[in-house]
């Protein structure tokens, strides 16, 4: 039989709108039964056990990190996971910020062979560390931008003041953030799948947003957050994530299906929806902010953007960039990314951009990326690393 690699949720250029991501997840859909037809002219299948199509489409663990490494502490906000590997003197280290939408950090550090903590490590920043986002509670839903900066810094701090800061989807909007506030801190900054201009490409969260929020109105998210005591629950997040695309999930569940007798399909599939399903909150204090000042107003590229009373300058940000980008992201199209070098201070020839072929979980955890895309700029930042000289340091939350 032939194995089929659950798809990912990923959709057609952003320019599409809702509507087209609509239709391609339907495509997706109709794709699946296709290759399911398709593969029955092949191979003879086992009886379709729909019982045990259910557990298994139903069943998730909680996901896990897939490589070796030391958890350095815990706050009420984050983790910090040491993954350094080998002599590390005279190298800076390097700081991951994952994404925070709803799912584990692990995604960072999904597989054996899809860690982009190993491929970090593999191509010389063997002082290599992330943060996990810790799941938001009763004591935690009123956290604050402040005090995830706070985090940030704290994490900067242990790693001895000075670091490659490397943010991915929302971890790369905070990452430039924190940047822009302490730049002597941060020796190289790589955004991946990270909006910096909320407004750019036509991104279909967007439409959604201005579909939810008309004018700017976002009591639809304050009754979200309300619902949930005080924190946006991630099933909810989960749920506007199906509904973009309705058909890609039914596609999995279809070739799921299909694919029961084949261990390591299932074992692949199984993998996936762990991290994908398995949701966590989010403070619903910290998540009404990003609505309304990011996705809503733009403030960060508007210039208006103020955290502690201290003005989010990008103008600030000379150090060099490294900008990845999703050709088929849905969620952050490349020109949302690619802004950043139109307001940073960085020399053009130390900005770098370079663009996948797939959509946006991709950029951290694909085959592609991680052997194609990743390595290249990582390198880079590891000679720069080498050859740079430690600047003073401040905290940038004082």
């Amino acid at each position: 039989m032939t194995a089929v690699t659950p798809r990912l949720p990923v959709a057609s250029p952003a320019s599409g709108g809702l509507l087209e991501s609509w239709f391609d997840g339907w495509a997706a859909a109709a794709e699946g039964v296709t290759d399911c037809l398709a593969a029955g002219w092949r191979a003879t299948p086992g009886p379709l056990d729909v019982g045990r199509w259910l557990t298994v489409a139903g069943s998730r663990r909680r996901p896990g990190w897939a490589s070796p490494h030391e958890l350095v502490y815990e706050s009420p906000l984050a983790r910090l996971r040491d993954f350094s590997s080998g002599p590390a003197r005279g190298v800076l280290p390097t700081l991951v910020l994952p994404p925070q939408a709803g799912h584990d950090s692990c995604i960072v550090d999904y597989s054996r062979d899809q860690s982009q903590m190993r491929t970090i490590v593999a191509a010389g920043l063997r002082r290599a560390y992330t943060l996990d986002w810790v799941p938001a509670s009763a004591q935690t839903a009123r956290a604050s931008i402040e005090d995830y900066i706070d985090a940030v810094d704290r994490a900067v701090e242990h790693c001895g003041g000075r670091v490659n800061l490397i943010g991915d989807c929302q971890g790369g909007w905070l990452a430039t953030i924190y940047a822009a506030l302490a730049p002597e801190r941060v020796n190289t900054l790589t955004i991946a799948g990270a909006p910096i201009d909320f407004h750019a490409g036509e991104p279909v969260i967007g439409e959604v947003l201005r579909w939810l929020a008309p004018d700017g109105d976002v009591s639809f998210y304050e009754a979200l957050v309300n619902a949930g005591g005080g924190v946006l629950k991630g099933r909810h997040m989960l749920s506007g994530f199906i509904m973009i695309q309705p058909g890609a999930e039914i596609s999995r569940q279809l070739e799921l299906l299909w694919h029961l007798s084949d261990a390591k399909y299932v074992a692949r599939y199984s993998e996936f929806e762990d991290w994908f399903k398995h949701t966590q909150d989010i403070p619903g204090a910290f998540y009404l902010w990003i609505v309304r000042r990011l996705f809503t107003d733009n403030a960060l590229i508007a210039g208006a953007l103020e955290v502690a009373g201290r003005k989010v300058a990008l103008e600030r940000l000379d150090m060099p960039l490294y900008l990845l980008a999703g050709a088929t992201d849905h969620i952050t199209p490349p020109d949302q990314v690619f802004a950043l070098a139109d307001y940073a201070s960085t020399p053009a020839d130390q900005v770098r951009r370079r663009i996948t072929t797939g959509g946006h979980l991709g950029l951290f955890m694909s085959h592609e990326a991680l052997a194609e895309h990743w390595p290249p700029l990582l390198e880079e930042v590891a000679a720069r690393s080498r050859t740079s000289t430690a600047r003073r340091s401040s905290p940038a939350s004082r």
